[in-house]
């Protein structure tokens, strides 16, 4: 039987990281996530509609995988 998996995705914005983006911050929630049986899958870089303008902010997704119990 093959195993089964769940995915979760994490948008990580420039602009809820204070401008830059924050290794400290992106670290944080790879902890958070590995704590509830999350692993990394993949970080892809994107580029995030604001809620204001026609702009968009850098920012990354962060995939996760974890086994279905």
């Amino acid at each position: 039987m093959a195993a089964r998996y769940e995915y979760k995705v994490e948008e990580i914005r420039e602009g809820m990281i204070g401008g830059k983006m924050s290794g400290g911050k992106l670290e944080k929630v790879l902890n958070q996530h590995a704590g509830q049986g999350w692993q990394l899958k993949a970080i892809t870089s994107v580029e995030v509609k604001g809620r204001i303008g026609p702009g968009g902010v850098e920012g990354v997704l962060v995939t996760f995988e974890r086994p279905v119990a």
